[in-house]
């Protein structure tokens, strides 16, 4: 395995960076907006029916935005796999990833389910850096970056969530996919937590 380059141009940061971004924007999205109509309106006995629709809204988009990165770890997991780069036991540790986050999207597609909504499907193909995994060291620094940014979007979901038991779950994926990037910044080389505090 090859040692990473001081001051690496980090494309783990740039993705969980853009991953915690797309999160938050797009989970957060018309939360205000049913209540303000409602208000705004005239119609105030329908506040009430609108801000209890538009929080179980706002929970199954965050769900869904949720999915969407799990459905995308599994895919880059599955190029991980099928690259070639890795080494019989990283491959192992790899795969089982891959299948917590396939435990994540049935979980919270369930969950989607139970709010009546419907759990968004994974895309046909992502936007990977594939040119960019040459070895295996770049595969395993692309993965971290993805689960850094699971992390941080898990981070900011907890306490938009409207249902609390949502956010209980939700932090127990985060333990998850923070389980998993110590464990691949160790593989790294890199100092598996590097601080008290996520930020």
């Amino acid at each position: 395995m090859s040692t990473l380059k001081p001051n690496y141009p980090s494309l783990l940061e740039e993705t969980a960076i853009k991953a915690r971004r797309k999160f938050l924007m797009q989970a957060g999205t018309a939360t205000f907006s049913a209540t303000a109509v409602a208000l705004l309106s005239g119609c105030t006995s329908q506040v009430a029916n609108a801000e209890s629709s538009t929080s179980t809204d706002q929970d199954v988009r965050i769900l869904n935005t949720a999915i969407s990165a799990e459905h995308e770890a599994v895919a880059a997991y599955q190029l991980g796999a099928e690259s070639g780069l890795l080494e019989p036991g990283t491959l192992k540790v790899a795969v089982k990833f891959q299948g917590h986050h396939k435990e994540h999207i049935d979980a919270l597609s369930s969950a989607v389910n139970s709010l009546g909504g419907n759990p968004v499907e994974a895309k046909t193909a992502y936007n990977f850096p594939i040119e960019k995994l040459k070895q295996q060291s770049d595969v395993l620094e692309f993965a971290a970056g993805l689960e850094r940014g699971a992390v941080s979007a898990y981070a900011g979901a907890i306490p938009i969530f409207d249902n609390r038991d949502l956010s209980a779950a939700a932090a127990s994926i985060l333990a998850d996919e923070a389980m998993h990037w110590a464990i691949l910044r160790n593989a790294l080389g890199l100092d598996p937590v590097p601080e008290a505090f996520f930020s």
